[in-house]
Order: C-alpha cells, then sequence, then structure tokens
C-alpha cells in the first residue's frame, strides 16, 4: 500500500457523482469517510468499506481533505459555512457544477477562513469516474495542487491543473457543454428534418458520421488557428457562401414545421457579419459576432 492509499478522504455529497467519486477512493484503497443529508444514501458504500459519519462536523474532522460534490453551490457554502472552524488549515477539493464566479466567490471565503481550497469541473458522467478517459479541470493553488495530486488520481486518468483562478475550470467546463448541447441540438434538428420524409434516425447515421469526421472534425484545429490569429479570410465556405445556404435550412424548416429557433439565430448571427463586411470570412469569424460589443 502506497503513501496516498494511507490517507483518509471524507467525501460530502452522496448523489450519483458524489457516490462514484467516494467509490473510486474505495477503490484505491483510501480509509473513506463519508456523509449526505439523506442517511440512507451511505448504505451501499458502507458494504463497500466506506465509514459513515453522522455528523458533518465528524466527517470534516476525519480527514485532512474534503471532496464535495452537491447540487448547488449555496448547498455547498452553506455546508461549509456550518463547519468553518473545523474545516481550518484542512483542504476542500470542491467539484459541485456552477459559475466562475461562484467559484472565486467559495475560493475567497476559504481564504478568508483559512481553509486550502481547489475548485474543480468533472467533464465525465458518474460511471466514466476512475476510468482513464475521465476529465477532471482543477485550479487553486497551484502547491495545494500538487500536494493532492496523486490523492486525485483515482477520480480520473486526466487530471489537468488551470491555474490560480478558481473561477477558469467552470468556463472550461460551461464552454465544453455549449459545444455539447449545440452539436446534439444540430443533430436532432437535422433528424427532425430528414424524419419529416420518414428517413430513420439509424437510416440517417451512416452520413451523419461521415459528415462529423470528415467536414467537422477536421475544421476544429483549422478554426482554432484562425480564432488565435485573427485571420479568417478563406475561400473554401465563406460567411457569403453559408448566408446562401442556411436561408435554405431556415426556410425549409419552417416549411415542414420544425422548429427553427436555433438555425435563425445562426441566420442571424451570419447576415450582420456579412452586413459588416466579412462576407469573405470562415464560419469561425461568428467569433466575433458572440462578443458583445462596448458601447461609447
Amino acid at each position: 500500500m502506497t503513501e496516498t492509499n494511507r490517507i483518509p478522504v471524507t467525501v460530502l455529497g452522496l448523489g450519483m457523482m458524489g457516490t462514484a467519486l467516494a467509490g473510486a477512493f474505495l477503490n484505491n484503497g483510501n480509509r473513506t469517510i463519508v456523509w449526505n443529508r439523506s442517511a440512507d444514501k451511505t448504505d451501499a458504500l458502507i458494504a463497500e468499506g466506506a465509514v459513515a459519519a453522522g455528523e458533518i462536523r465528524d466527517a470534516v474532522e476525519a480527514s485532512p481533505v474534503i471532496v464535495i460534490c452537491v447540487s448547488t453551490y449555496e448547498v455547498m457554502n452553506d455546508l461549509l459555512a456550518s463547519v468553518a472552524d473545523e474545516l481550518r488549515g484542512r483542504v476542500v477539493v470542491n467539484l459541485t457544477s456552477g459559475t466562475p464566479e461562484e467559484a472565486r466567490d467559495t475560493a475567497l471565503w476559504a481564504q478568508e477562513n483559512g481553509v486550502e481550497y481547489l475548485d474543480g469541473a468533472i467533464m465525465a458522467v458518474p460511471q466514466m469516474i476512475g476510468l482513464p478517459e475521465a476529465l477532471i479541470f482543477y485550479a487553486g493553488n497551484q502547491q495545494v495542487f500538487t500536494e493532492q495530486e496523486e490523492l486525485l488520481k483515482p477520480l480520473g486518468g486526466k487530471s489537468v491543473y488551470l491555474g490560480t483562478d478558481a473561477g477558469v475550470p467552470m468556463i472550461y467546463d460551461l464552454g465544453l457543454l455549449s459545444i455539447l448541447w449545440s452539436c446534439i441540438a444540430g443533430y436532432v434538428h437535422a433528424q427532425a428534418l430528414v424524419g419529416t420524409v420518414g428517413v430513420s434516425a439509424e437510416e440517417f447515421l451512416p452520413f451523419v458520421n461521415t459528415w462529423i469526421e470528415q467536414v467537422i472534425a477536421p475544421a476544429i484545429p483549422k478554426s482554432a488557428k484562425e480564432i488565435d490569429s485573427g485571420r479568417f479570410e478563406t475561400d473554401v465556405s465563406s460567411l457569403d457562401v453559408n448566408k446562401a445556404a442556411i436561408s435554405h435550412l431556415v426556410k425549409t424548416s419552417k416549411q415542414l414545421n420544425v422548429d427553427n429557433d436555433m438555425s435563425v439565430a445562426i441566420q442571424e448571427m451570419i447576415e450582420k457579419r456579412v452586413a459588416q463586411g466579412h462576407g469573405n470570412h470562415s464560419l469561425a469569424s461568428l467569433i466575433e459576432a458572440f462578443k458583445k460589443q462596448e458601447s461609447h
């Protein structure tokens, strides 16, 4: 057993994700103390070897490192405030989802109360926790992360430290979720369209996969370079070309009684950029449409 395995860890919050986190520590051989407002959620973990704390104060006092994953930052902040004295000098690793400002506010609270704090964002579903492909972002004091990195490894094979700003993991989290939601929304919109002519989702799927693999995926690295350089001129798929194409999508969606709010929003951004004289730019230049211009 390694030195890291011997370190006790407390997990606060035993929803699906919190339970998965506690399970990963147990599988690693850590003495794992668990606490949840609804005590019955500790039963399965106790059967696996976890130690259930009757009170949150007991759970905190049992370990030098506290991992918390609850429904909201508001809930988390109430819990932490209730044991502020017991947390002093300990490490809190927060894996609750929220906003960048909530993370920064909590980091400030931790600093004021003598608590070592790391904020994190889990980019995985509970079933992926503990697997090599599970990605978790962290931010906060670099020394604290370095000291706890080995302890946190059982949670996922890809732990990435993003710097001292506690709000950055949440920005990464929301950025990747934006991609997820946009892609899935575009996909199901496409399925709604082809469904109007009796095409099944499975029948259309091979063409979706080909489109993603051969057109969309290769375009992403190129777009990143364009965004970083600020150079968007293209002769491949300009905004002028896309302006005409998306008008067909919007018109057809309306004719087929398929909701097209998302398509209309994209159309408006493309038309705005073209009207500003950027018709020869690539789709990556829509990043400028997302940025709110300062008013003078």
